[in-house]
């Protein structure tokens, strides 16, 4: 279940930018209290780049490594609208369970 939500909020931070850098798709989990290391978050970058939901492009770094820089592809924003619809199905059940 928490690899769901995990793909869906990386989609979410993704879909809200025109491109992201792996680092502030980490900032931006930890705004929101969701602690991912970079060990979690790479090969799941890596599966959704392989599964056609994101590209990414290469960009010169002026200290350091060159920087990877993600984009969410139209398969990828279909994606995303289909488990966000499913979250929010999701939340209106417990909500249900719970205030009855």
């Amino acid at each position: 279940m928490r690899k769901g939500v995990l793909e869906l909020c990386i989609l979410a931070i993704i879909s809200r930018s025109d491109e992201v850098y792996a680092s502030d798709i980490l900032d931006r989990l930890k705004e929101a209290e969701l602690i991912v290391v970079e060990g979690t978050l790479y090969p799941l970058l890596t599966r959704l780049k392989n599964d056609g939901l994101l590209s990414y492009r290469w960009e010169e770094s002026k200290s350091g490594p060159p920087r990877k820089y993600y984009q969410i592809t139209p398969q990828g924003e279909a994606l995303f609208a289909e488990l966000t619809s499913g979250w929010k199905e999701l939340i209106a059940a417990v909500d249900q369970l719970i205030n009855k």
